[in-house]
C-alpha cells in the first residue's frame, strides 16, 4: 500500500503571524513527516466575536509574506470563503472534502486549546475527521487529566518525533492525538502589537519575519 500524503491544518487568527507560528510549522513538517502545512486564517473566530480583529485582507497578506520562501507552507482561504461556517469542525470537513481520502489530515493546536476542546462546537465529530498534533508551550502543563476520557487514543511523543510510531497509515485506522513539545517559543501577538504601537522596530523584527514587520510598519497596523 502506498503511504498517504500528510497535511496539517494550522488554523488561527494570525493577528499577526509571527516567527513562533513559522517555527512550529517547520518543526512539525520534519517530525511528523508531513508534505505540507496549511495555514487557515479565520475570518471571525467564534471565540473572538466581541474583540477587535485586524481585517482578513491584512492578515492574509502577512501570511503570504511569511510563507513565501517555503513551498511546503501553504495558505488555505477555506475560512475566509465561508464566514458563515466558522467552527473548526466545519473547516476540517471542507478541507477533508478538498483533499480527499488520499491525504491523511492532522489538526495542529496548542495545549491551551486542547484543554478546552470539549467545549468546542461538535467536538466529537471533529475528532472523527482527523488526527491531532497538540503543541505544549511555556505555562501549560498537560497531565493525565488532559487526555482522560478522550474518544481518540493519545500518543505521548514529548521529546521525540512520531517516526517511532511509523510512517505508513491505512485508511481503516482511527484518528490519534499526539502530544509534542517540538517547539517551545513563547511569542505573544499581544507583545507584537504593543511593539508596533510603540514604534519599536527592533523588537518587532525579533518577533515577526522581516517582510511582515515592514508590512506592519507600511500600513501602520496596530497603531491604535
Amino acid at each position: 500500500m502506498m503511504a498517504l500524503r500528510r497535511a496539517a491544518i494550522y488554523g488561527g487568527t494570525f493577528d499577526p503571524v509571527h516567527k513562533g507560528h513559522i517555527e512550529v510549522a517547520r518543526r512539525v513538517l520534519q517530525l511528523f513527516e508531513l508534505n505540507e502545512v496549511l495555514f487557515v486564517p479565520a475570518c471571525v473566530p467564534p471565540h473572538k466575536r466581541n474583540t477587535r480583529v485586524t481585517s482578513p485582507f491584512h492578515r492574509f497578506a502577512m501570511l503570504i509574506l511569511a510563507t513565501q520562501d517555503d513551498e511546503q507552507l501553504r495558505i488555505s482561504t477555506s475560512d475566509l470563503d465561508a464566514p458563515e461556517e466558522p467552527y473548526a469542525v466545519e473547516t476540517v470537513a471542507r478541507i477533508r472534502a478538498e483533499v480527499g481520502n488520499e491525504t491523511e489530515l492532522f489538526f495542529l493546536m496548542g495545549a491551551d486549546s486542547w484543554l478546552e476542546i470539549t467545549s468546542w462546537h461538535d467536538w466529537r465529530r471533529l475528532m472523527e475527521l482527523c488526527n491531532f498534533i497538540v503543541m505544549t508551550r511555556p505555562g501549560y502543563e498537560l497531565g493525565p487529566a488532559a487526555w482522560a476520557n478522550m474518544p481518540v487514543p493519545v500518543v505521548n511523543v514529548l521529546g521525540v518525533g512520531c517516526r517511532q510510531w511509523g510512517n505508513a497509515r491505512s485508511h481503516n485506522q482511527n484518528p490519534h492525538a499526539f502530544i509534542t513539545d517540538a517547539v517551545m517559543m513563547d511569542i505573544s501577538a499581544t507583545g507584537i502589537r504593543a511593539a508596533a504601537r510603540a514604534g519599536d522596530h527592533e523588537r518587532l523584527r525579533e518577533m515577526v519575519p522581516a517582510a511582515v514587520a515592514s508590512y506592519i510598519e507600511k500600513y501602520e497596523l496596530y497603531r491604535n
